[in-house]
């Protein structure tokens, strides 16, 4: 069967101008999907999950590299292009119209978990579906490779001490090991957002984490970046926080900013 026509020619059929309320910036420059395509080491049989896929750009450089993929996107306009896409890649693409923050996406895999998460997520709802997917663990991924704006990617790959290393820093990096893949200027996509975005990479975590305590602990203490550990944690160990503290090698004057992501995980583990 010939080509899939262009990404272009797709969007003016289908009437598909990026909505500014589903986060939307469009990816059409192929040789940069085929970039993040290659970033996720997609191989031949591989079972991908994407998120957003929109009129399908990354879709198909995920599809031409022999993924499996099961597309999430909310947008109704864009299914029938997406389901237009599929007959070029017979039994390859199954499309799911479903909002991916309430999705149930281990089962809408099903015998196809843990399946590489690739996606240009929406921006403005990137952090709450990575914290989810942090949150299911590897059980669902084998790995990720997501687009953020670069100032959240930032953040997401912070080392302490330094002015972007957060709560989002912590939990990432406790629940995952995230790489920064590559950057892409805003001019790439259609429309422009006003920032930079970037690839993230996530793999597994290399031992088991607490998230549901890391949680409330980081909450807490960067809740008040300002004071001191023994005022900011208080509240969540009360007069066990001295011991505590000290099991997890933390002196109470430390800054938040200051304590690593080990640190943050010894006092996870006494929560």
């Amino acid at each position: 069967m010939s080509e899939p026509p262009p990404l272009r020619d797709v969007i003016e059929a289908h009437g598909l101008g990026a909505k500014k309320s589903l986060g939307q910036h469009f990816l059409l420059d192929l040789n940069l999907t085929a970039k993040i395509a290659r970033a996720a080491d997609i191989r031949d049989g591989d079972a991908v999950l994407e998120i957003g896929p929109g009129p399908g750009g990354l879709t198909r450089a995920l599809l031409a590299a022999g993924a499996r993929v099961t597309a999430i996107e909310r947008d109704a306009r864009c299914i029938n292009a997406l389901e237009d896409l599929s007959a070029y890649y017979p039994d390859q693409l199954t499309v799911i119209e479903a909002d991916a923050l309430q999705a149930d996406e281990t089962a809408l895999l099903g015998a196809n978990v843990p399946a590489k998460i690739v996606a240009n997520l929406p921006y403005n709802i990137s952090t709450e579906l990575l914290i989810k997917w942090l949150k299911a663990g590897p059980g669902l991924w084998a790995s990720m490779t997501l687009m953020f704006q670069k100032e959240v990617a930032d953040r997401i790959v912070a080392a302490p001490g330094s002015k972007t290393y957060g709560r989002l820093s912590v939990i990432a990096q406790a629940a995952s090991q995230p790489s920064r893949a590559f950057n892409l200027p805003a001019r790439a996509f259609t429309p422009p957002p006003k920032v930079d975005s970037t690839v993230v990479t996530f793999s597994p975590a290399a031992g088991p984490c607490n998230l549901a305590a890391l949680e409330r602990v980081t909450a807490a203490a960067f809740g008040q970046r300002r004071k001191m550990l023994r005022s900011s944690l208080k509240p969540v160990f009360v007069e066990q926080l001295e011991p505590v503290l000290a099991s997890a090698g933390v002196a109470p004057t430390m800054r938040v900013e200051d304590v690593s992501v080990a640190q943050f995980m010894a006092l996870a583990d006494a929560l």
